[in-house]
């Protein structure tokens, strides 16, 4: 398993940039990093339970905890700060970036969404409940 030997958060430019003692180093979108969360939230509590994320696009991280010498936890600004990321974990997302680039945009195509719309902040999954209701559909 890679351990990082450098970690930076870039504001501006919205990525994560890290670097392991394996060689290999990558700038990680926040966005990326955002939709494919370890969390429970995102990826359900089994297969076939991941939760599509929308309107991430101009997601940020507003600070990084780390989790004994083995992850860190983002805290995003859009409230979302459940989320582990293991060493192994931010390594798989930044060496496997295009395919999951992909598989993500196949994701909102899937559920009705053209091009990018799906990832623009304010985008809400068809059908989903509205702000301030309890989330259950009556």
């Amino acid at each position: 398993m890679p351990n990082p030997t450098d970690i930076a958060v870039r504001q501006k430019s919205r990525v994560l940039e890290i670097a392991f003692d394996d060689g290999s180093s990558f700038s990680i979108p926040f966005e990326l990093m955002r939709v494919y969360s370890p969390s429970a939230e995102v990826k359900g509590h089994g297969p076939g339970q991941e939760v599509l994320q929308v309107g991430k696009r101009e997601v940020g991280i507003t600070g990084v905890e780390p989790v004994g010498n083995y992850a860190i936890k983002p805290l995003f600004d859009d409230g979302h700060a459940s989320g582990i990321f293991t060493w192994d974990y931010l390594h798989k997302l930044g060496s496997e970036q295009a395919a999951l680039w992909q598989q993500y945009l196949d994701r909102l195509h899937a559920a009705g969404f053209d091009g990018d719309s799906g990832r623009e902040p304010g985008t809400e999954l068809p059908g989903a409940p509205v702000q301030g209701g309890c989330g259950h559909k009556h």
